[in-house]
């Protein structure tokens, strides 16, 4: 995941789905392009309507004894064939009804929402882009096992909080929330604190499959924002709804909180 190349601290506009939408939208471009080229090949063009040929005159200095000359009867021009209706055209490869509208831009998951503060454990930690979802992944676990130590109820599932990111790596605040009273006293060692999650108005997109991908799901989140004239904080938050084995494990499941201003 190259999250901050994507979306923070500067927001680029490609479409990452879209390239794959691109892909599919050429594919159904083909058969429909050949479709238009060979009804306007198969469209006979119309036959000019023929000429009647020139009756000629008597000639008045004609002989009387000349034989008459009979001419051969012809037929009455057939009236010409009415030129065929012309046959539907597929629409041409960029027009609306050729192209549906891109996948995800109406998703019905894709859901503006109020999030409200929760208590969590929390531990800062940084990390190259290469290993992140290890390194998260390392933080979250040690965040269980604080909550294991001191007895606390996991109340919610983890999440990690993108707080600086540049082209080397990214900072974040792995977090979970935990039912924990204020005035009771825990054990947390060095570099695990209790804190509080981001709170605000936030729009939520789902991600499904490998953590490897999830730059196509950022690029997404990008032109969308883009699309609709949006502005977003500097804050962007993961939720991790299953525990993938590994960055590469297809099954899992992230909902990404993008905080508006």
């Amino acid at each position: 995941m190259q999250f901050g190349k994507i979306i923070a601290p500067k927001i680029v506009a490609p479409f990452g789905q879209s390239l794959r939408l691109a892909a599919l939208f050429a594919a159904l471009s083909i058969p429909l392009t050949g479709f238009a080229a060979s009804a306007q090949q198969a469209a006979p063009a119309a036959s000019p309507a023929p000429t009647a040929p020139a009756v000629a005159s008597p000639t008045p200095a004609a002989k009387a004894d000349a034989p008459a000359t009979v001419p051969a009867t012809e037929p009455a021009p057939a009236a010409p064939n009415p030129a065929p209706a012309a046959p539907a055209t597929a629409p041409a490869p960029n027009s609306p009804a050729a192209v549906p509208a891109p996948a995800g831009q109406e998703d019905a998951n894709i859901k503006t929402i109020e999030l409200a503060a929760r208590p969590v454990l929390t531990q800062h930690g940084s990390s190259n882009w290469e290993d992140g979802y290890k390194v998260i992944g390392d933080s979250l676990a040690k965040l269980r096992a604080a909550a294991d130590k001191n007895k606390m109820k996991v109340s919610g599932r983890p999440i990690a909080v993108f707080v600086e990111t540049d082209d080397g790596g990214f900072k974040y605040d792995a977090m979970l929330p935990v039912d924990a009273p204020a005035d009771a006293k825990f054990d947390l060692g060095a570099d695990i604190a209790l804190g509080q999650s981001p709170a605000g108005k936030a729009i939520k997109f789902p991600h499904r499959g490998a953590y490897d991908d999830i730059d196509s799901t950022y690029e997404a989140i990008t032109a969308y924002l883009d699309e609709k004239g949006l502005e977003a904080r500097n804050l962007f938050v993961e939720e991790y709804l299953n525990d993938g084995k590994d960055s590469s494990d297809m099954s899992l499941q992230v909902d990404i909180y993008v905080f508006l201003k």
